[in-house]
């Protein structure tokens, strides 16, 4: 998330939509295959499952749906609803863990982190174009990265960011290449011989994918899903300091109120929400 986006648009100017990403989580479990080899399977056939489901949940079947998205509705749309993650989470988390509650003070930080990546989403030009279709893949991408944060709060009591982010990609490989067998190849094989294209692919796979997923699993580890997730409303700040800085796009008056409201909400949000002593989440 975040800065990948333009180097996400310098790979897929030779591929389909639909195919562009989904090298990604080959690149990434590249990268994390030398990570963690002290061991190879989890204690136990659940804990194992639990790690297939987080391959599916937060690799798989997270890129396969948002991306499909992005080919049926507005990309300004994705990533609003893409950003909708943290409530999600909190409200999933609050359900299935008696042990961690939503304080007013995080509820309302949240909706006002939330209007802030509205307005520098959508940057004062606002065009209501709603894709049911499209909107609805893009919200269920959001639902199963919610699910992934919980399977990841679980398995980081009893295993290492590191173990979990080589099984996660692991799985995610496995679960995504039946997807090539109905959707398009790429348009030219040619283009991997592209230096722009690799180098792009390369910032995807280390950076943006196995760096990030396992900067992640270390951030749920040592804050808790609810804590960890109201970072992610900085993300469209983060893609509008990229922009700024390598598409050399304005910082419109618009864009300055939503990085206001954002920072203020994260910070609302993060006051109000404490994660819980370690003591405390080991015991079941």
């Amino acid at each position: 998330m975040g800065n990948d986006f333009y180097f996400h648009q310098g790979s897929n100017s030779s591929w389909s939509v639909c195919s562009g990403d989904f090298p990604f989580p080959f690149f990434a479990g590249l990268c994390c295959s030398p990570i963690s080899f002290h061991r190879f399977f989890a204690r136990n056939l659940k804990d194992e499952l639990y790690l297939v489901g987080g391959g599916v949940l937060g690799g798989s079947l997270f890129f396969f749906l948002q991306n499909i998205a992005l080919g049926l509705t507005q990309a300004s749309n994705v990533s609003f609803i893409i950003c909708m993650a943290p409530l999600l989470t909190a409200v999933l988390t609050v359900l299935s863990v008696r042990t961690e509650k939503v304080s007013r003070g995080f509820i309302y930080g949240s909706i006002i982190a939330l209007l802030g990546v509205g307005l520098l989403i959508f940057n004062g030009s606002f065009v209501l174009r709603i894709s049911p279709l499209g909107d609805l893949l893009t919200l269920l991408a959001s639902l199963s990265w919610a699910f992934y944060s919980l399977v990841i709060r679980s398995l980081t009591r009893k295993y290492s960011p590191a173990f979990i982010t080589r099984k996660i990609f692991f799985y995610g490989i496995i679960t995504i290449l039946p997807t090539f067998l109905f959707l398009p190849s790429l348009t030219n094989p040619a283009v991997l011989l592209d230096n722009e294209v690799w180098s792009n692919l390369l910032f995807l796979g280390v950076i943006a994918s196995s760096a990030c997923y396992l900067l992640w699993n270390i951030v749920v580890k040592q804050l808790g899903t609810i804590q960890a997730s109201n970072y992610l409303y900085l993300n469209p700040l983060a893609t509008t300091v990229g922009a700024t800085i390598f598409l050399h796009e304005e910082v419109t008056p618009v864009a300055v109120v939503g990085i206001v409201l954002i920072l203020s909400g994260v910070y609302l949000a993060t006051k109000n929400s404490h994660p819980l002593p370690q003591s405390t989440t080991l015991k079941k």
